[in-house]
């Protein structure tokens, strides 16, 4: 039976006094070239940083050519060859575990450089990404000197040299989940962060240089997709691993085609997040919130299509239309703002032309009704209703805080729905019923499946997806096996 949903009226009590974090614990330099052969070096050309919430320029970062790139592999090669190859796991062990006891340590001022460079809210940076990120680094660790039982019956070997190129809305996190299992398996890394947020890529390459690894361990070549596209090119690179958008990872695959490279790809998503009558309501729309607005919707497994049983499907609707109305929209910097800054305004012209379109093909806009700061790239939390399997904005990843609502009976409907789209990489089930819960995950075709949760993450967990979601697995013990020979 559906039930009336009373909006209830609470004045000005959603309006919150601004509790900005302060940025003078966080230090950083006007310029960065790049990190190779364990030295901050120059470069020949070089980029502007914006904080996309004013618009401002935070720091200039150099432009990687093929030269710079080949320099940092030769490095990389020699500390293959040379004192990391020959370290034993247990050494290697104690740098990976020092990286991340330093990440903790300027966990404070980390989470601020990742939200003046990225746009994220203070408290996704404060209470995710950082913690994630170092608790990646602790993860692998704990691996390196256990490789043997970890593939019993194998002889792991290290492949070589891993260039690994990240994308913008997670840096220092990607960072880690690359990173760290590449150095517990031996091997040595180059590795290229986005040109719009390369700030705690390097200042990820002054914990490094503090902890000690040997010159050439880990490099960063900083640039734009020229300089991922050497990367990807180079031949004494063993193995690639991308995270990033499906065209580029398509671009990738046939450009390391025959060439006898490793090759991991995280790509695109339009992860279904399916809620049945039989759900605790006001878990899943808060679930539902943090699926497709945590990070302003720039997450590739984001839940950006909402499957709704029909029995309840108003009743979701209206509480998601309340909800929604109070997410604080504004300064990433205030510990109050839930949805920050759009990544770029690139990004954000994305995002007003794929809605634009939804509304085009007559899909009903949602939007919160709030005031957008002056300055800086910001777009209101919406979700689309009527919206239909052919609209493009249910096929394309709109990657942003966007979410269109569609509808189903049974759940044989649910799993054909969720089924329909080229991508699969994440996908939530909401019900109190266990054994629906199992069966529609296992019928699923995603990488990942959370139930009555979504965007949950650990170290422990192998992510990764199917189809053109891309293939391997990041996290885990699995995610060893991308940086070995097992034979």
């Amino acid at each position: 039976m559906n039930m009336p949903v009373k909006e209830m009226l609470f004045g000005d009590a959603w309006e919150y006094a601004p509790a900005p974090e302060s940025t003078g614990h966080a230090h950083y330099e006007k310029r960065y070239g790049h990190f190779i052969d364990g030295k901050f070096v120059d470069a020949k050309s070089y980029m502007k940083s914006v904080n996309p919430a004013t618009e401002e320029v935070l720091f200039e970062f150099g432009v990687g050519t093929e030269a710079d790139v080949d320099k940092a592999v030769q490095a990389a090669r020699r500390a293959f060859e040379g004192p990391w190859g020959k370290m034993g796991g247990r050494e290697r062990s104690k740098y990976i575990y020092r990286i991340a006891r330093m990440i903790q340590e300027k966990a404070r001022e980390l989470a601020i450089l990742e939200t003046l460079d990225g746009g994220k809210p203070i408290k996704e940076s404060r209470d995710v990404d950082i913690p994630l990120a170092a608790a990646h680094f602790f993860y692998y660790a704990g691996w390196a000197d256990k490789l043997e039982y970890a593939f019993p019956g194998t002889n792991p070997r290290p492949l070589g040299v891993a260039g690994q190129v990240i994308p913008w809305n997670f840096p220092l996190l990607m960072a880690a989940w690359k990173i760290a299992p590449a150095l517990a398996t031996g091997n040595t890394v180059v590795l290229k962060a986005a040109e719009t947020t390369p700030l705690t890529a390097m200042k990820l390459a002054e914990i490094i240089q503090e902890a000690g690894l040997p010159p050439g361990v880990v490099n960063f070549v900083n640039g734009a997709g020229a300089t991922g596209a050497a990367i990807v090119n180079h031949p004494d690179i063993n193995k690639i691993a991308f995270t990033g958008s499906t065209g580029v990872g398509k671009i990738i695959q046939r450009a390391v085609a025959g060439t006898g490279k490793r090759l991991t790809l995280e790509l695109g998503g339009k992860g279904a997040n399916i809620v049945f009558e039989d759900a605790p309501l006001e878990q899943a729309i808060e679930g539902i919130v943090n699926g497709i607005y945590f990070n302003q919707g720039h997450v590739c497994c984001a839940g950006s299509r909402l499957l709704v049983q029909e029995s309840v499907a108003d009743e979701v609707v209206a509480k998601l239309e309340r909800r929604i109305k109070t997410l604080v929209v504004g300064d990433p910097l205030d510990k109050n703002t839930d949805v920050g800054a759009i990544n770029s305004k690139e990004q954000l012209d994305r995002i007003t032309e794929m809605v634009g379109i939804g509304e085009a093909e007559g899909a009903v806009r949602h939007s919160a009704p709030c005031e957008l700061p002056s300055k800086g790239y910001f777009f209101a939390p919406t979700f689309f209703t009527d919206v239909s399997q052919s609209h493009r904005i249910a096929q394309e990843e709109i990657f942003g805080p966007v979410l269109s609502v569609l509808t189903f009976r049974t759940p044989e409907e649910a799993i054909e729905k969720a089924n329909n789209t080229p991508y699969g990489l994440g996908s939530g089930i909401w019900t109190d019923k266990g054994s629906k819960m199992f069966r529609v995950a296992g019928a699923l075709q995603a990488g990942v499946v959370w139930g009555n949760t979504y965007n949950k993450f650990d170290p422990g967990s192998p992510f990764g997806g199917h189809k053109e979601s891309g293939f391997g697995r990041e996290g885990g013990r699995q995610g060893l096996l991308a940086y070995l020979e097992v034979s």
